[in-house]
């Protein structure tokens, strides 16, 4: 028997959106990684200036420090878990959410599509069919979800669950590149209320960097939707880099701000590191990172020192963590802008949200004398902002064909040249 029953003649047999010249609205999904994170934002065509009428994100950072890391299934519960409260506040906060209570019996057959779509996620599903059988449709062009890289159990949650809006609401879906979208969130700037979108402002190409937990890639970008990834790290990611080197130091899960926090202290109090550590591959002719060697040092310096790891240590060995990592990134990134002559470079990633990092790439972009573009640091980390956007500039892609949606943990932004 099922307990909550959609009035699925109502939603989906209505006809399609027709493309106007009406501000456009897109719904953003993200669950590539451990942030379930949802946006609704609003785009006029004629003058593309974005509004974001909702943008809401739930981390589960909390949930995964016990692990040192992100934990691929308990993550997959979690988004399950957190999806319906994350849209309801979102479409709040838009001020599109209506409750429109329906207790007429419709077509069973529907309701079983509906689960046939959520078997995989069955925490998720009573919730989606309670707020469904509740819920007012809302005025939504489109709904865009990542579709790749990330973890493919976390990815596919969130797939589904757009897979299953769309089936109700019959609005077209738009799958996403997770680590376009981080392009994209650089390239917005606020202007009171809204936020213009500097594309039209920048020579192509342009030069990406891309730093997460899980990335580090120097892209090419010869237009948006057109991505060329020209650097890329052989091993881990500056993120992993950070994560390792915290836990060699006895810091908490997520490294980075750890790492960053103590680095801080030490320049303000001019600590040094007992040692100097090595900046991998900086002086290579190619424009490709390796950071597992960087960690290692860390481990071997530490088990050096012998004794337990004074708080003046810990800063001194994360002052030259940071100095090592962001050396290489300097290095490379002139490297790449004198290559291919660039005027443009735009910075993604929630590594970005390290001040050092950042001020650094801001004195190279100076001594270039080249435009650089920078998330607010509230849109480095992984949101629903940068999916809506992506979502934007994809919309052609739309598909109403659900079952063409797949999750793709290692999709690339671009072919590697």
């Amino acid at each position: 028997m099922v307990e909550h029953l959609i009035d699925v003649e109502r939603v989906i047999g209505s006809s399609p959106i027709p493309r106007t010249m009406k501000p456009v609205k897109i719904l953003g999904i993200e669950t590539s990684c451990d942030e379930t994170a949802i946006s609704l934002i609003e785009v006029d065509e004629k003058s593309e200036m974005v509004k974001i009428l909702g943008n809401t994100v739930h981390s589960q950072i909390d949930i995964h420090a016990e692990y040192g890391g992100v934990f691929p299934i308990l993550a997959k519960r979690e988004h399950q878990i957190n999806l319906i409260p994350v849209i309801i506040k979102t479409l709040t906060e838009a001020g599109v959410y209506a409750q429109e209570k329906n207790t007429e019996k419709k077509v069973e057959e529907e309701i079983l599509k509906i689960k046939k779509i959520l078997e995989k996620e069955p925490e998720l599903l009573p919730h989606f069919l309670k707020f469904m059988s509740e819920t007012k449709k809302p005025d939504v062009d489109y709904i865009s979800v990542t579709v790749g890289p990330g973890l493919e159990p976390a990815l596919w949650v969130g797939i589904n669950f757009a897979r299953a809006l769309s089936r109700v609401w019959n609005i077209p879906i738009v799958p996403c590149n997770h680590m376009e979208g981080h392009i994209l969130t650089a390239m917005i700037k606020k202007e009171n209320d809204s936020y213009n979108l500097l594309d039209k402002t920048i020579n192509y190409p342009a030069l990406s960097l891309l730093i997460s937990g899980g990335h580090t890639q120097i892209v090419l970008i010869e237009n948006i939707g057109t991505y060329k990834i020209i650097g890329e790290t052989r091993d881990d990611a500056i993120g992993e880099c950070f994560d390792k080197v915290a836990r060699t130091l006895g810091l908490p899960y997520p490294g980075g701000p750890q790492i960053s926090k103590l680095a801080k202290e030490a320049r303000e109090m001019k600590i040094m590191s007992p040692e100097t550590l090595p900046r991998p591959m900086i002086t290579s002719t190619d424009l490709d990172f390796s950071f597992s060697g960087l960690k290692t040092a860390v481990l071997y310096l530490t088990q050096r020192l012998q004794t337990p790891l004074d708080d003046t240590t810990r800063k001194g060995i994360a002052r030259e963590t940071e100095d090592a990592i962001t050396d290489v990134i300097v290095t490379k990134m002139r490297k790449a802008i004198e290559i291919y002559a660039i005027e443009t470079i735009v910075i993604g990633g929630g590594v970005i949200a390290n001040t050092h990092i950042r001020e650094a790439l801001e004195k190279l972009a100076d001594e270039c004398s080249i435009k650089i573009l920078l998330p607010q640091f509230d849109h480095a980390t992984d949101n629903g902002l940068m999916i809506a956007l992506a979502g934007y500039f994809n919309r052609e892609k739309s598909t109403n064909s659900l079952d063409t949606l797949k999750a793709n943990g290692t999709l690339p932004i671009g072919p590697r040249i």
